[in-house]
């Protein structure tokens, strides 16, 4: 995984913005203010993603790849490894797991200014 092809994924969906709320090397992306892509610039070998707690689980039993959030709440954060034992493909679409739980857990006036 590039962190160019990761941030590129994240632009592509609804509301998102690319901000540095921490510091000038963590970037962060968030859909109507709300975190739920964080990936340093100077060392990009990972992301951290939000996922639902069961399988976080599930994903930590099953690839080396997947631990619990760094710096983030651990029950419903995950940090992925980049080129361990998930492709790219499988990374990408835990980016669009942790969108969809953040924009799921919005109000509905929230949610609808997405479409």
């Amino acid at each position: 995984m590039h962190i160019e092809q990761l941030r590129e994924h994240c632009l592509k969906k609804k509301g998102v913005e690319e901000t540095f709320p921490f510091d000038n090397e963590t970037l962060v992306f968030k859909v109507s203010g709300k975190m739920f892509c964080l990936t340093g610039l100077n060392n990009s070998g990972a992301c951290n993603l939000k996922c639902d707690p069961e399988r976080s689980i599930e994903l930590r039993q099953t690839y080396i790849a997947v631990k619990p959030g760094f710096h983030m709440d651990k029950k419903h954060w995950n940090t992925i490894d980049y080129n361990i034992d998930l492709n790219d493909k499988e990374i990408l679409k835990l980016v669009d797991h942790s969108y969809e739980l953040v924009v799921k857990g919005m109000t509905k006036k929230m949610r609808d200014l997405l479409s």
